[in-house]
C-alpha cells in the first residue's frame, strides 16, 4: 500500500508563486495557492496512484530545539520575534486556513505536531513505514514517495526501503525523482544519510546554517568519500597523524568545532515525533461532500475540486 507524504507548505508556497494571482474567489480574495495545491494533489493522485496520503504540516516552522542549537536558524525569516511568526506574503496567509479546511473535506489526512516542522513529521512517518514493512516481510507496500521542494529531505532517500523524493525542480508535473543514483550523480554521495552529512558541512544560507567556511559541496563530498561519514571526518580532524586532510581543511574544521557539535541536531530530521492518531487512506470520494461543495462555492474552486474528485474516483477500478 504505497504512501505519499506531502511537504504541504513547500507545495503551497510554490503554488502561490507559480499560479497567477488573478485567480480570485467570487468576493475577490486571492485563491491561487489553494487552487494550485489542489491541482497538484489531483495530478499526483492521477499520476502516481498512491493508496495513502498525508499532508504534513508545520505546526512549528522554527522549533525551539533547533534555535537553541543554532540561534541563526531561519532567523532572517522571522516576522515577529515575540510571536515567533514567519514572514508570509499578505496574499498567502489567508489562504492557509482555507487549504486546511479543503483538505479535511476531501479526506486527505493533515498531520502536524506542536514543536516540530513538517520535515520531522515526514521523517517520523517514513521511519515508521519502513519499520512496518521490515517487520512484515511480504506485506503489500510500494514504498514511500516524499513530495517536496526542500532538499533537506533528500536525507531520507533509501533505495532498499523504497523511499524516494519527488523534487519539483522544473515543476510538479516534471519532478526530479531523487533516489540514491540521483544523489550520487548530483552530489557525489551514496546515501541519504551521507547527504545529511554533506548538508551539515556545506551549510545552507536559506536556513541560516553557516556550514564550515571554506568547505563547499564538492570538498565535503570528497571528504565523505574518504572518511565515510561526518564522524569519520571529525576523527581525522582530531588525529594529527592523519594525512588525509590538508592543514587548511583541518584548521577550518577545528575552528568550526562548536558548529559541528550541534549542527546535526538541526540538519537531521526527527524520527521520533509523537504523532496523533489519523487515517491516511485516500478515499474514493470526498469525505465530507457537503462541506467541500460549500467551500468550492465560497472560494471559487469548482474546476480544481472537480479535478480532485475525478482523481480520487479514477483510483478505484470500475465494476
Amino acid at each position: 500500500m504505497s504512501l505519499m507524504l506531502l511537504d504541504t507548505a513547500s507545495l503551497y508556497f510554490r503554488a502561490f508563486f507559480g499560479v497567477p494571482d488573478s485567480l480570485r474567489s467570487p468576493r475577490g480574495e486571492p485563491v491561487n495557492a489553494v487552487r494550485g495545491l489542489l491541482d497538484t494533489i489531483a495530478w499526483l493522485i492521477t499520476e502516481h496512484r498512491p493508496d495513502r496520503m498525508v499532508a504534513c504540516w508545520d505546526d512549528d516552522w522554527r522549533p525551539a530545539f533547533r534555535v537553541a542549537a543554532i540561534p541563526s536558524y531561519k532567523a532572517h525569516r522571522v516576522a515577529d520575534e515575540a510571536a515567533g511568526t514567519e514572514v508570509v506574503p499578505d496574499a498567502l496567509a489567508p489562504q492557509v486556513p482555507v487549504i486546511a479546511e479543503v483538505l479535511a473535506a476531501i479526506g486527505v489526512a493533515r498531520v502536524g505536531v506542536p514543536g516540530y516542522e513538517a520535515d520531522d513529521v515526514i521523517g517520523t512517518l517514513t521511519d515508521r513505514e519502513v519499520r512496518r514493512a521490515s517487520a512484515a516481510p511480504g506485506s503489500p507496500s510500494s514504498g514511500v514517495d516524499i513530495v517536496t521542494g526542500d532538499r533537506d529531505l533528500f536525507q531520507l532517500v533509501d533505495d532498499d526501503a523504497g523511499v524516494r523524493v519527488l523534487y519539483p525542480a522544473r515543476g510538479v508535473r516534471d519532478p526530479d525523482v531523487v533516489d540514491q543514483a540521483k544523489l550520487a550523480e548530483k552530489y557525489a554521495v551514496p546515501t541519504g544519510q551521507a547527504y545529511a552529512d554533506l548538508a551539515t558541512l556545506r551549510g545552507d544560507p536559506s536556513d541560516g546554517l553557516p556550514g564550515v567556511p571554506g568547505i563547499g559541496e564538492k570538498t565535503a563530498a570528497k571528504l565523505l568519500d574518504r572518511y565515510g561519514d561526518l564522524a569519520g571526518i571529525l576523527r581525522a580532524r582530531d588525529d594529527e597523524a592523519d594525512k588525509g586532510l590538508t592543514a587548511t581543511q583541518r584548521k577550518r574544521l577545528v575552528e568550526a568545532a562548536d558548529y559541528l557539535a550541534v549542527a546535526p541536531t538541526v540538519v537531521q530530521v526527527a524520527r521520533d515525533v509523537p504523532l496523533p492518531a489519523f487515517d491516511d487512506a485516500l478515499p474514493a470520494a470526498p469525505a465530507d461532500d457537503e462541506a467541500l461543495e460549500t467551500l468550492s462555492e465560497r472560494w471559487g474552486l469548482r474546476s480544481s475540486v472537480t479535478r480532485v474528485r475525478e482523481a480520487l474516483a479514477g483510483r478505484v477500478p470500475a465494476t
